[in-house]
């Protein structure tokens, strides 16, 4: 609604008409505004929806970041959505601090890239975990080394790999890091006024927690925008369900490594025959030789098993298993 004008105003605004110190036709031609289609199907900004859908997506990214990260750092990760929000881009890129760690990624076969901001502080700790440090980010950010950022590289690539997977619902991708740059001037990748949306991760490695922020703009995304619902998410996975999922989940089961232990016996000694012990010395054990001897599949007793010799090695020969009830 527009200002009210007083009869002072009015007056005014007459006696200058009358006068001819205003044009009313350049008033009118000033007042007018310039109008630009806008399609309700495909909205120029991220709705709620769309928002939220993100973040499903984006929390499985987080637990893929999690998984294998620990494995890069030797350390315990944790990966959270934080937030989301649409901004443009001039608004993400002013934010931005320099150095930064900025990876620019093709996100084909969609058009256009989007980025991941990893905070510089997180950048460090990794630096100084997987050079042989206990993971301790600098006091006072400095410009990255070639050999830093080759290594930071080596990440992100990571980091972009992780995509594919939780995309997948929605598209098919094969994201590839084009280049990683650090002062955020060099990252212009779209026009300021262009709307993006941002997802805020949480990333805790060790007692070291900072934000990675991943940007993605609505140009890169316009042509999947239709399935960014919940509703069609939630719809594909069920579609994707099938009965080799299981037989998928069990053969993996299968490779993961977990320790098994055979334990002849226990036996009770002091601490000076134990310091006093040679070669060739006996030890009493609780078991005899023709008895079962019990199998540990990490902390829970499995099996039974009798001990014998398999060519040159020791071995056992399972004789029962233990089931949960009994």
């Amino acid at each position: 609604m527009g200002e009210v004008l007083s009869q002072n105003e009015i007056d005014n605004l007459l006696a200058a008409l009358s006068t001819g110190e205003l044009d009313a036709e350049q008033m009118q031609e000033n007042n007018e505004k310039q109008v630009k289609d806008y399609d309700f199907s495909r909205p120029t900004k991220f709705s709620k929806e769309h928002l939220r859908t993100l973040e499903m997506i984006f929390e499985h990214y987080g637990r893929l970041i999690s998984t294998n990260l620990t494995v890069y750092l030797r350390k315990n990760v944790q990966v959270t959505v934080a937030s989301s929000e649409t901004v443009t881009f001039s608004e993400f890129t002013n934010a931005l601090a320099n150095p930064v760690i900025l990876g620019i990624i093709n996100f084909a076969p969609l058009n256009g890239t989007i980025l991941i901001d990893l905070a510089t502080n997180l950048g460090y700790a990794m630096l100084d975990r997987m050079l042989g440090g206990t993971g301790v980010p600098l006091e006072k950010s400095r410009e990255f080394s070639e050999i830093e950022m080759s290594i930071i590289q080596k990440i992100l690539v990571m980091f972009t790999q992780q995509l594919r997977d939780p995309w997948k619902t929605v598209i098919d991708i094969a994201p590839v890091m084009q280049r990683l740059e650090t002062n955020p001037q060099f990252a212009q990748v779209i026009s300021p006024n262009d709307m993006i949306a941002i997802v805020t991760l949480n990333m805790k490695i060790g007692d070291v927690e900072g934000f990675m922020n991943i940007c993605l703009p609505f140009f890169t995304l316009e042509d999947v925008m239709d399935k960014l619902n919940t509703r069609f998410w939630f719809s594909t996975m069920q579609e994707n369900h099938d009965e080799n999922y299981e037989m998928y989940i069990e053969s993996l089961i299968r490779k993961v490594d977990i320790p098994i232990r055979a334990v002849l016996g226990r036996s009770t000694i002091s601490v000076s025959d134990f310091m006093n012990l040679q070669v060739g010395d006996c030890i009493r054990l609780d078991s005899k030789v023709d008895e079962d001897m019990n199998v540990y599949v990490g902390n829970i007793k499995k099996f039974t098993a009798l001990p014998g010799a398999e060519k040159d090695s020791y071995a056992v020969r399972i004789t029962s298993v233990i089931r949960e009830e009994e």
